[in-house]
This record gives structure tokens, sequence and C-alpha cells, in this order.
């Protein structure tokens, strides 16, 4: 379905090209060798229906029917993740390959409710990926963020609780913010409101994104953004059916953090040409590039550049700016947005006369 060819100058600018991820789910990441690598390490038997080797996940990974017949493999999945060490190895792997495609800032989410559930402790959990994220600060000068997600098909009472035990890291700044995902649809964002208030009432400092506008259609856009107050959107693409909610996304500088790749996996469009890409570029509604759950839907960022880059053939000037948004929209602090904005110049100059 491609459109536009990717030169060798426009995939080497594309890979250079320093990118922020802001929509990761880090369990989400669990390559299928390293999913039956921790079953062994960990004693863990998958059950019977559950594919029975890397090349049967690909094949399965490759037929999801929607977003529930995923979520059904991804918690399998999480279920091999019990120790720190666990946590560890799955977030640094995500790094290395991310670092590979040319990011530079991660902003990671991770559901603590998944693995509490569990009998696994939040701080196995935290301390497993927060090591990690300074192991990548070191071994690759990469700047990363955690980002503490709630399950909506959950109670929100449950979330309060989540919340509540993770008040340390808050406190300490080794989580930055917070999310919201699963299933959309049945749960919309109201349900939440009283976890997002309680959070930003006690650290005010804290980022606020929720999924929203996937499944569910743009008035879940809409009452994120007035119920939950959160600055971000991840997904957003149903965004694109009122004209009102575009024209605040763009005035508000509000960035949607798109996954292409993934809606395609998922069945939100057939081809990532279908998606609302260009309308959001033309209206100044400012988005970012995602992986989403990579290991599941067959493309990491650079992948999800590439592809993007066939449907809708970006200019080297325009990409930039797409760059640029990603850097604008992070939660990062000014000074690494400068230094990620000045790599970004380099970067340009060094191909624009070359794409």
């Amino acid at each position: 379905m491609a459109k536009y060819e990717c030169s060798e100058h426009m995939h080497n600018f594309l890979k250079e090209l320093p990118k922020c991820e802001h929509h990761v789910h880090l369990e989400g990441t669990l390559e299928p060798s390293l999913l039956f690598n921790l079953a062994k390490r960990n004693n863990i038997e998958l059950p019977s229906h559950f594919p029975p080797t890397v090349e049967a996940c690909n094949d399965r990974y490759n037929r999801f029917a929607d977003l529930q017949d995923f979520l059904d493999h991804y918690y399998i999945g999480m279920s091999v993740l019990i120790k720190e060490a666990d946590f560890y190895d799955l977030a640094m792997e995500y790094f290395a390959k991310a670092h590979a495609d040319g990011c530079l800032h991660s902003e990671v989410f991770f559901d603590p409710q998944g693995h509490v559930e569990r009998g696994i402790s939040i701080d196995t959990v935290v301390e497993g990926f927060d090591r990690a994220c300074k192991e990548a600060n070191t071994k690759f000068g990469t700047t990363n963020k955690l980002i503490m997600c709630l399950l909506r098909h959950l109670p929100a009472s449950s979330g309060l609780e989540t919340i509540q035990g993770a008040h340390k890291y808050y406190e300490s700044g080794i989580i930055h913010g917070l999310g919201l995902d699963s299933s959309e649809k049945p749960f919309p964002p109201h349900l939440f409101t009283e976890c997002y208030k309680t959070l930003k009432d006690k650290f005010p400092q804290v980022g606020l994104t929720a999924h929203a506008g996937e499944e569910g259609d743009h008035t879940f856009v809409t009452n994120s953004l007035d119920l939950l107050n959160v600055t971000r959107i991840d997904h957003g693409v149903n965004s694109q059916h009122s004209e009102e909610l575009l024209e605040r996304l763009s005035a508000n500088k509000t960035l949607l953090s798109l996954c292409p790749l993934s809606n395609v996996k998922l069945q939100v469009v057939k081809d990532v040409s279908e998606l609302p890409i260009d309308l959001f570029f033309n209206k100044n509604v400012p988005f970012s590039i995602n992986s989403d759950d990579p290991a599941y839907f067959g493309g990491y960022i650079l992948d999800n550049y590439l592809t993007v880059h066939t449907r809708f053939g970006f200019n080297g000037h325009q990409w930039k700016q797409i760059a640029l948004n990603g850097i604008n929209g992070s939660w990062c602090d000014e000074d690494r947005k400068t230094e990620l904005r000045r790599l970004v110049d380099e970067v340009h100059n060094k191909y624009k006369h070359l794409i």
C-alpha cells in the first residue's frame, strides 16, 4: 500500500532524526524470545492455548481480531514477569532497540495493577524499571521517564489504592506521570476523575495523560481534557471528527501520541494511509509517532516513522517539525529540550540537500 518511495537518504535521515517516544507500554515490548526465556527462568507454565513457540507467537500476533483479542495475549505474556531482574531485562531490551532507532527520550508506560493482582510487589516492578532507566541513561545517553497507568477495566477504587501505593515514587520523582489504558470504550474517562484529582492535588508536578479516541469517539478525548485535566492524549485518532476539538488541540498545543502500526494491527484502520495524519499536520495539531506495544504489533519507533513516510511522503522540513513537536510535548526539562532541538537541527542540516 506504499504510495511514496523511501530513498536511502530519507531512510538514514529518519533513522538519525532525534525522536521522542511518548506511547510505549514496557509490558508490550516483551518479545516472544524473552517471554519464553523468562517463563523457563521462573518455572512458569503458559496456558495450553498460548502459542508454543516464538514463530507461532509471531504468526498469531499478526492476526489480532481487535483490542480485546490482543489484551488476552498481552496479559498472559505479563505472567512471566516475576522478579526485579525480569522487569529490568524487559526495559533494557526496549531501551537498546529504541536507542538503535534514534530515540533519545522515552516516556514509558507500565501497568502495576497487572502485576500486583498476581502477587508481585509494586516495589519489584518500579525498582526493576527504574534501574533500567538509569542504566540506559549511563549506557546510551538517553533520558527516560516512567508513567504509571491505571487499567480502566478495573474499578476506580483499585486505581486509588495503586496511586496510594506509589506515593513514595511520585514524591521522589521516580514515577513522573499518570496514564489510563486497557479497554477504552466500555470505561469512559469520568470513572477515573477522582483518581486523577487525588494524584494531582498531592503532586502538582506530575504529567497527566490518557488513552482516548482510539475505540471511543471524540467525546472521550474532550472528556479526558475536561474531567481528568490531562495535557496529552494517547491515540486521539477520532479527534478528526470534531472541528471544535481540533481547534482546541491546536490552540493548546495538546500532543497526540499516535501509534500507526498499532492502529492497523488492532483494526482501527486497514492501512496507515487511512489515519488522519495529514489532517492533524495541516490543522497544526501536534502529534508524535510511537510504537505502543511493538513486540505484538511488529514495529518499533523507526518502523512507524518509515511506514508513515511511505504513506504520506512528508519532506525533510515536515519531518523536522514532527520531531520538534515531539520534543515540545515531552515532559523532560527545558535544558534537555534545547539539546534535542539542537540535534534535530544538526541532522536536518546534514540531509536537507539530499532528501
